[in-house]
Order: C-alpha cells, then sequence, then structure tokens
C-alpha cells in the first residue's frame, strides 16, 4: 500500500493557493474594458453644503412635463428613448446614452419618441 505523507500533500496545496491567490486581485482587466467621460463641468457650489439626490424619472411615449425647475443644477442621463429639453430658451434633443446639464432653471421636458423614456437625474441642491 502506498502512503501519502499528508502533512507534504496539505503544505503543497496551501502553497498553490497562497502562490495563486494574490495574482487573481491584481490581475490586468480583461480586454473590453472601456472608461468612457460622458460629462465634464467646473462648478462653483452656492453653498459649502449640498443635498444630492439621484432620481430615475419615466416618460410615457408623447408625455411632456409642465414647466417647471429643479431644486439645484447637475448632469442628467438619458438611459432609454429620446426627450427634447427646452431650459433656457433653447431647445436641444438627448437620445439613450447622451447626458446633458440641467441648469435648474425653467424647463420642460417631452418624450417624443415611440416607447418609455427614462432619465437619471444627478441633483445637487444647497442644504435647506
Amino acid at each position: 500500500m502506498l502512503k501519502i505523507p499528508t502533512t507534504g500533500l496539505i503544505t503543497a496545496a496551501l502553497s498553490t493557493l497562497f502562490l495563486a491567490g494574490p495574482h487573481t486581485v491584481f490581475a490586468e482587466p480583461k480586454t473590453g474594458f472601456n472608461r468612457t467621460v460622458l460629462l465634464e463641468k467646473k462648478l462653483e457650489l452656492p453653498s459649502p453644503s449640498i443635498d444630492t439626490k439621484m432620481i430615475r424619472v419615466e416618460f410615457p411615449p408623447a408625455f411632456k412635463t409642465p414647466w417647471h425647475t429643479h431644486e439645484g443644477p447637475g448632469p442628467r442621463y438619458v438611459v432609454k428613448g429620446t426627450l427634447k429639453v427646452v431650459e433656457g430658451g433653447k431647445t436641444n434633443t438627448y437620445s439613450a446614452g447622451q447626458v446633458f446639464w440641467e441648469t435648474g432653471d425653467l424647463m420642460s421636458v417631452e418624450n417624443i419618441g415611440d416607447n418609455v423614456a427614462e432619465l437619471i437625474i444627478f441633483e445637487l441642491a444647497p442644504t435647506k
């Protein structure tokens, strides 16, 4: 009968795990990884304390908001659909994957697509 020293086997197994483990933590990113800056804006904060909100809004087809303002400015990301944004006397159209900066001024948004549009609002408002 063949005897295998268990101490040697355990040491070999633990050594393999020890040697293999740390290398996976520091592995290079897989091919296909991509990082894209969607929006970069210098901003002077109106107060030293800011409340932040991240809000998801869904617009049914042909839905148009009334004229409105938000508590603060911030980036907006169109997840899906096509939106027409009227703000500050300018009209712009944004589609899925696009980002725009909203000033917090009076505005209106309309879903001009055939399907539900989705928008992520990241709002920066002075603390009340």
